[in-house]
């Protein structure tokens, strides 16, 4: 590399700061169409719209300083989610960050913001590192920002590591993207058939405690198509005694990201062989977060696990105790599953949570045994499994490929980073 000269990021930056959270916990955001983002909406290399808050114009005005501007880059600061960064896309507009996220603006004349991203994702274990200092959560000062040294490379140098990274995250979020798509026609599908009933207008519709259905259709509760559940097992850390059979957990908070054909950030553990085999989870199992939910997050939160979620992880996948796996019907395995979503998204799920004011459970068993919901004929859910069948194909095959798009990146970022691969090489 030529041109090259260390610079402290307080050189390189022209905004550095986090910002704050209205007063009130959840009541204080009051609508609007101003984003306020916070560390769940900052993932590593991805921005989430879950759980995003809107806060109006005389909140924003209060948090003026930190006014978010497109491709700025934001990192978390505090937490277990402390050293993720993404950039921020320009449709969150306008937007503020509290206090959990730092923005972080390069000066355009030294540096570009996406090589200040890449850094960052290439310095994360020392970010991490330095985090560890607090004494009760991790955290990231904005001194420890300002001191961080990089030894930056000129404009054109940047502009030809971001470009060859920058593609393969195109990639990436393309194939998000699509699946998000392809979700939310399954999503579609279902409330034509089952809420709108429109494949079935033409026939008698009867009298229900749900209101008007088809005729042969009834209403039950979602324990009437359930064959079991399973609890789950957090295991230990390391192998030790009797615990030698090596899982992979989904913890509550794996869930929003596990997609059929995804893989998760989920850790690895290890548990009683006795255990393995009764909670061992198999294709078209849902598993639900029970517990964990903060005042802004409601837990009941579901994923499914596919075939090839399983292969990927050697068949080994269990739950956690923040979770619980149900076994459906299996007819009825698709339709539970996007009716929990449809429930989720009303807010049903708030009814059946307890516990204190930081932290929420899910009553899983009083929802299964008292929620009426409307149970179709077998034949009409089996019908509809085998046509979404056909999007989840595809998701599982995107899925797969971004799994491979990213080992590709994540191979080549420290190597670019660090120098060792000459760019001219890849663009030959």
């Amino acid at each position: 590399m030529e041109e090259t000269k260390i610079y402290k990021f307080s050189e390189l930056c022209s905004k550095i700061g986090s910002g704050a959270t209205p007063k009130g916990g959840k009541e204080s955001y009051l609508g609007g169409n101003i984003a306020l983002i916070r560390s769940q909406n900052v993932l590593d290399f991805n921005f989430s719209v879950d759980g995003l808050a809107y806060i109006n114009n005389e909140q924003a005005q209060k948090l003026n300083n930190v006014s978010i501007e497109e491709n700025d880059v934001l990192l978390n600061i505090t937490g277990d989610s402390v050293a993720r960064a993404c950039m921020a896309p320009s449709w969150i507009l306008p937007a503020r960050v509290n206090q959990h996220v730092a923005i972080i603006r390069g000066n355009a004349d030294l540096v570009l913001n996406d090589y200040l991203l890449y850094f960052l994702q290439y310095k994360k274990s020392y970010l991490l590192s330095i985090s560890q200092g607090g004494a009760t959560r991790n955290a990231l000062t904005k001194r420890m920002i300002e001191d961080i040294e990089l030894l930056l490379p000129n404009l054109s140098h940047q502009r030809k590591v971001v470009s060859i990274l920058r593609s393969l995250d195109s990639k990436i979020e393309l194939n998000r993207r699509i699946n998000d798509n392809l979700e939310q026609q399954a999503q579609a599908l279902f409330k034509s058939w089952f809420v709108d009933f429109e494949p079935f207008r033409s026939g008698k519709f009867v009298e229900s405690e749900l209101g008007m259905i088809p005729e042969g259709w009834h209403i039950g509760v979602p324990n009437d198509i359930i064959i079991s559940t399973l609890s789950g097992d957090w295991g230990k850390e390391k192998q030790q005694g009797n615990y030698t059979k090596k899982v992979s957990c989904i913890r509550g908070a794996d869930i929003p990201y596990i997609k059929m054909g995804e893989k998760g950030n989920m850790p690895t553990r290890f548990i009683l062989e006795k255990n393995y085999q009764s909670k061992v989870l198999t294709p078209d199992d849902l598993v639900i977060e029970i517990s964990g939910g903060s005042p802004t997050q409601s837990t009941g939160r579901i994923c499914r696990i596919s075939q090839a979620l399983l292969e990927r992880y050697n068949n080994s996948i269990i739950c956690t105790n923040f979770c619980k796996a149900i076994k459906p019907t299996l007819e009825y395995s698709s339709y539970l599953y996007h009716l929990w979503k449809m429930l989720y998204k009303l807010g049903i799920m708030f009814s059946y949570e307890n516990g204190t004011t930081g932290i929420k459970n899910f009553d899983i068993n009083g929802f299964a045994q008292k929620e009426q919901i409307i149970i179709p004929p077998k034949e009409i859910v089996y019908a509809f499994k085998q046509i979404i069948e056909t999007f989840y194909v595809k998701i599982q095959t995107n899925g797969i490929e971004s799994e491979q798009l990213t080992k590709t990146r994540d191979t080549l970022l420290p190597r670019l980073m660090s120098g060792e691969l000459n760019t001219n090489d890849l663009n030959s």
